[in-house]
């Protein structure tokens, strides 16, 4: 299962199937099952895109470094804040968490920015904006929500 340059997707994918029903013909003992069906559920569960990086060596083997980066991001965030939970940070912050990580001073920070185009930033500006919409409606609704209804009610009022 190595990659290599002569290994496909579709190759590798066939002798997965074919090596799961060796284990399911030879591991028939009924200590055996219990292992025998979480192996092919489990597999099954990560079946779709398992197979992809033979096809498109770019994409990493893994998923193991990543794990390791957000898990770092969210040590920083527990340790800054207390709170063990970082849901709102990721949705509010989303990919900008992932470029202000990997600047490594102020100075590289600022020169990057300043190659940013213009338009281009109010675009992301305006996608990032509506994307925190729904969150502050949320955020408002669970606050108060009667008074978040009744500024519901008049806006639907001043429209009609």
């Amino acid at each position: 299962m190595e990659p290599s340059d002569k290994k496909t997707s579709a190759w590798v994918e066939k002798r997965l199937k074919q090596y799961l029903k060796q284990i399911e013909a030879h591991l028939t003992d009924e200590n055996d099952v219990p292992f025998v069906q979480n192996l092919k559920s489990y597999s099954k569960g990560f079946w779709k895109g398992l197979f992809t990086f033979y096809d498109h060596p770019m994409i990493p083997r893994t998923n193991n470094e990543l794990e390791l980066f957000f898990r770092k991001i969210k040590q920083k965030h527990r340790r800054i804040t207390g709170s063990r939970t970082w849901n709102r940070y990721i949705i509010r912050h989303g990919e900008n968490i992932v470029f202000v990580e990997n600047v490594k001073n102020q100075k590289e920070a600022i020169q990057l920015m300043q190659k940013v185009n213009y338009e281009e930033y109010k675009k992301t500006e305006k996608e990032w904006k509506k994307r925190l919409a729904e969150q502050v409606k949320q955020w408002r609704f669970k606050r108060d929500p009667n008074v978040y209804l009744s500024q519901v009610e008049k806006t639907w009022i001043g429209h009609n």
